[in-house]
Order: structure tokens, then C-alpha cells, then sequence
């Protein structure tokens, strides 16, 4: 008798080999053929149960560029695994051809002439269509919305996140998990989740005083589709008070807690769930492991890693799926359910390509008018770049490369530090760089740009700190994005070394000088998550020092060598 393990690894071959996972027959057209909105949608109906998935929005409403990561490692048991491959590597292991639409989507090569043949991608409006046109054929799947959605963009923050409240809302979602959200500070966040016409979702999200589940997030919600018991359980992003400020949230805690996960599960179960679903910010490697502890989830939808996969990843008797981030793509998933359990199922990873989907009128017309009042500050060009500016790589991109320019020249430091978040749309070479564009890259609830002294042993303590939360190789203590950026500074980094010995060879790249730990350095950085922090906010430091360049030309950045990959 053939396992069922064995069995969804034959539905996931079989699915790839007739064009049912991934992007389907499109995926090979030549790049000068025209792609339609019908050869996006297309896909054969299968089983009884649809799902729906889009994740890490970060309030980008309207169509973007955006270049996915030229570097993604792996470490421990991920080294070597999808997420962890990227560009031509990608490219071979999916079958996907030089050129083609999906290699513009998926990989980072040749990203500036593909952008100019194939144009933005995403569009909330766009996706709505494709959601509808997945509904008229299912008009009972369930839309799950991965959480990182009221953050990232001017409108977003002037509004307190309600611009993108009211425009997702006539998505009609059907739950929802969170992550950057809680950085509109807890009152708010209570606020929004008070009003929202469906459940907000995070088994994980507990109170801080009693360590109890806290009582303005459910841990999952049953619904009725297709003849089948859906459970849907919800897991926050675990590491809140670490990557995010903890005094904006401080009623609150969260963890990973796979053991209440696993007591979810069998709850669910026992009440008669025939699927279960679990609506994830963990992370791809975090879902990963959690997948291998606890039993009896049948899809894991994962957020927070941006990563978008055009097949999911079988962990056991789990499938994992990963939907990308910034309304890129949207993630269909059909299954067949029977006798309570996850028989079979169908995928396709649909890609946003603005210029080809028609927007849904109605979402169009309440994204215009939440932008109205400010089109004025959107639309102000602020200069011009000659380089590509993008953000996404585990080590530097130049978005964060300007950033870095800006805080060293406009604050007058030796040393710059920016996050590495992951969030972030790109601008093309011989485009304005608008007022939007500088916030799209910079919008936080925490934005102070800070200006301070610190010791080369303390640099170093930081580096190494946040190197550890991106290469510990157990997923379950990797607790941020990925790794600072840094300006006037270069290192060597081993990722394969443990904590503490992985930074060596600091060097300030004004003077040639190893950076030494008893001097003391200028440092100017920004997102501290330390309450207090005293600076100008840091979107106007880069509009300062963009305006002071006019043209923005950036040479390449071989400030940081990596090995141990």
C-alpha cells in the first residue's frame, strides 16, 4: 500500500510534469511572446477545497519593481535547499528558461532590460482580479492573508495603517496573522483588529503579564468549504520584542511555541477538522523545522522571508508554500480532502504582472482616493538615479548602500548601520526617485536616525549578534532578516563559524585602518529598537542627501567578503 507521504510526492510530481505546480505551460514562452491575463489564471480545477494565499504586502498598493535576492544561504540542514538558491541555479533546478517571464519573477539576472520588457509587477487592484477570477470558479475558497500588510509605504504611515485596511478589506480575506503591524503600537493594533470583518489569527500570541493566550487574537478559525471542516491556525512572526521594538507592544508575548501548536492541531482535530491549515510568519526555515514537530498540519503557508517558491516543499506529510511579498504573487493552492484527510492537491504561484492583469475597478478607485490627499508629497521628485536601487540579498543592496551614504554624509559619522529588512521596492537606472520611492524603503513607526560613538569591540559585538540571528543553524534561533548593512566599513564573514568568531577583519574604509576595539567610532544608524531614540527621522535624511547629489550613482559594494558558504 502506498504511503500517504509517497502518494503526495507523486500528485507534487505529476503536478509538475502537466504544468499544474508552479506557473504552468507559461513559464517557457519565449520573452518577446505577449503574455495575457487568461494564460496567468489559467489552471484546472481540482478537489473540493481552494486556498488562497498572499503574504507580506507591506502596503505597497499599487505596482512596483521589485528584484528578488542575488544572495539567500542556507545554513545547517538548509544549506543547499530552496529558499537558499537563487539566479541561474534557480533557474535549473525549476526548468525554467533564460528570459522568460518567470525569470524575470523569480530570479534577479538581467533584472533592469526583463523589468523593461515585462513592467511592474503587483497592483492590490490586480490582485483583486486575479482573487476573483480563483473565486468564480471556487466561489467558496478561503483568502489568508499572511501578515506584514499595514507597513511600508508614506500613505500607510500617515494613515496609521488604514489606507490598507480599507483597501484589503474589499478583498473580503478570511483571516489574517501579523508581524510588522504590532509596530503601529498595541492600542492601535487593537483598534484595527476591533473593526475587522474577519479573525485575526496567532496561537502564539499571548499575554505578557499572565502568560495566557491573549484575548484580542483567536488561535484558529473553523470554517465550512467544499463538504470539508477547514481549520485554520494562526502563527504570528515569533521573534516580536527581539527584531521589533517591545515597548510598542509591551501587553503582549509571542514564541515560536510549536508545543501549543501541536495541542492546536489536535484540538482542531478532534473537533472534526478534515484539513488543517496553518497561516504562517514564522519564516521559510522556521516552518521548516516546525513542520518536522508537530503532526497533523496539512499545508503551512508561510510569510516573513519574502521567499516565493513555484512549487511547495513536502516536509513529511505537510506541504509548504511560499507565496513571495510586496503583492508580487498570489499562491493558489486546490485540494482534494476526503475521509479527513488531504488526499492530493494542485499549486500554481501566480505572478502580479501589472501590465497584463486588468485592475478590479472597485479596489482601483479606493486605492486612489486613500493616496488623493497626499499625491502631492507622493509624486515630488527628489532626484534621479543612474543605478538600480533594490534592497533584497542576506549582505548589502544598494538601496541600503544610499541610505548608508546618507547617514555618514548627513550626520557626519564614520560608520553607517541600516537594517536588513527585506521590505522594499526597486527603482530603475534613469528613473526619479520620488519622495514615495524614499519611503517605501524607509516607512517605520521607529525611524530616527541616531548619531553616536561606539568601540570597535562594541561594533563588533553587534555584528556578530546579528550575524548569529541570520546563520545560527537551528531556524529556531535565526530571529531577524537579514544582516546589517553597513556603510564606511568593510569584514570578512564565515558564516559556517559559531557565534563570536564569524566577524574578523574590520576595516574603516575612509582610512585603510583595521578597526580597532578600545578607538571610538562615530556611528549613525536608524530603527533602534530602543524607546527614546533622538535624531531626524531617517526618510529625511536620505530626501537631504538625494537632493544634494541630484544624481545618484553608486559603484559596486565589495565591502564585505563572505566564506564558509
Amino acid at each position: 500500500m502506498i504511503s500517504r507521504r509517497d502518494f503526495l510526492q507523486t500528485t507534487m510530481a505529476a503536478s509538475a510534469l502537466v504544468g499544474a505546480s508552479g506557473f504552468g505551460n507559461w513559464a517557457r514562452l519565449a520573452a518577446q511572446q505577449a503574455l495575457t491575463q487568461d494564460q496567468l489564471l489559467d489552471f484546472d480545477t481540482f478537489g473540493n477545497v481552494t486556498l488562497i494565499h498572499i503574504t507580506d504586502l507591506h502596503a505597497q498598493l499599487k505596482p512596483i519593481y521589485f528584484r528578488e535576492p542575488e544572495i539567500n544561504l542556507g545554513v545547517g540542514a538548509a544549506a543547499g535547499k530552496v529558499p537558499h538558491i537563487t539566479g541561474a541555479d534557480f533557474r535549473k533546478l525549476y526548468g525554467i528558461a533564460d528570459g522568460s517571464p518567470s525569470h524575470y519573477a523569480l530570479t534577479y539576472n538581467d533584472f533592469t532590460a526583463l523589468a523593461q520588457a515585462y513592467g511592474r509587477v503587483g497592483g492590490l487592484d490586480r490582485c483583486a482580479t486575479v482573487i476573483n477570477a480563483i473565486r468564480a470558479a471556487r466561489p467558496d475558497a478561503l483568502l489568508l492573508d499572511g501578515g506584514d500588510t499595514w507597513h511600508g509605504s508614506y500613505t500607510c504611515y500617515h494613515t496609521q495603517g488604514q489606507d490598507v485596511v480599507d483597501a484589503m478589506n474589499l478583498l473580503k480575506p478570511d483571516a489574517m496573522t501579523f508581524h510588522w503591524e504590532f509596530t503601529l503600537g498595541s492600542d492601535r493594533v487593537r483598534d484595527i483588529v476591533g473593526g475587522l470583518p474577519f479573525p485575526a489569527l496567532g496561537q502564539n500570541i499571548f499575554d505578557a503579564e499572565w502568560d495566557e493566550p491573549a484575548e484580542d487574537f483567536q488561535p484558529y478559525q473553523m470554517f465550512e468549504r467544499g463538504g470539508a471542516l477547514i481549520a485554520v491556525i494562526g502563527q504570528a512572526f515569533p521573534y516580536m520584542p527581539i527584531a521589533n521594538p517591545g515597548w510598542m507592544f509591551p501587553e503582549y508575548s509571542f514564541g515560536i511555541r510549536d508545543e501549543r501548536m501541536q495541542e492546536m492541531v489536535d484540538e482542531v482535530r478532534a473537533a472534526g477538522a478534515d484539513l488543517v491549515v496553518c497561516l504562517s510568519h514564522n519564516g521559510f526555515d522556521v516552518d521548516r523545522k516546525m513542520a518536522s514537530r508537530v503532526s497533523g498540519i496539512d499545508v503551512i503557508l508561510s510569510g516573513h522571508t519574502h521567499d516565493a517558491l513555484p512549487e511547495p516543499v513536502l516536509v513529511g506529510e505537510t506541504i509548504v508554500v511560499a507565496s513571495g511579498s510586496n503583492g508580487k504573487f498570489i499562491s493558489r493552492v486546490d485540494l482534494d480532502v476526503r475521509d479527513g484527510r488531504m488526499m492530493g492537491f494542485r499549486h500554481k504561484l501566480i505572478p502580479i504582472f501589472s501590465d497584463v492583469i486588468a485592475p478590479d475597478p472597485q479596489v482601483a478607485a479606493a486605492i486612489d482616493a486613500g493616496r488623493a490627499p497626499f499625491e502631492d508629497q507622493l509624486s515630488e521628485v527628489i532626484g534621479r538615479t543612474e543605478s538600480l536601487l533594490y534592497r533584497r540579498g542576506n549582505f548589502n543592496g544598494t538601496w541600503d548602500d544610499l541610505i548608508c551614504d546618507a547617514l555618514i554624509t548627513q550626520r557626519e559619522a564614520d560608520i553607517a548601520m541600516s537594517p536588513g529588512v527585506r521590505w522594499g521596492p526597486s527603482v530603475l537606472p534613469g528613473q526619479d526617485i520620488t519622495r514615495e520611492d524614499i519611503f517605501n524603503v524607509t516607512s517605520m513607526t521607529y525611524g530616527k536616525a541616531y548619531r553616536t560613538e561606539m568601540t570597535g569591540e562594541f561594533i563588533h559585538t553587534i555584528m556578530e549578534d546579528v550575524g548569529d540571528n541570520l546563520f545560527n543553524p537551528d531556524p529556531y534561533y535565526q530571529q531577524g532578516g537579514d544582516m546589517v548593512r553597513v556603510g564606511g566599513m568593510g569584514y570578512r564573514i564565515d558564516v559556517s563559524k559559531p557565534m563570536g568568531s564569524r566577524i574578523t577583519d574590520m576595516t574603516l574604509l575612509s582610512t585603510g585602518a583595521p578597526i580597532e576595539p578600545e578607538k571610538t567610532y562615530v556611528v549613525a544608524g536608524w530603527a533602534s529598537v530602543n524607546e527614546g531614540t533622538e535624531g531626524p527621522q531617517i526618510w529625511d535624511v536620505v530626501e537631504d542627501h538625494v537632493r544634494n547629489q541630484g544624481t545618484i550613482r553608486l559603484t559596486p559594494n565589495t565591502s564585505v567578503k563572505v566564506t564558509g558558504a
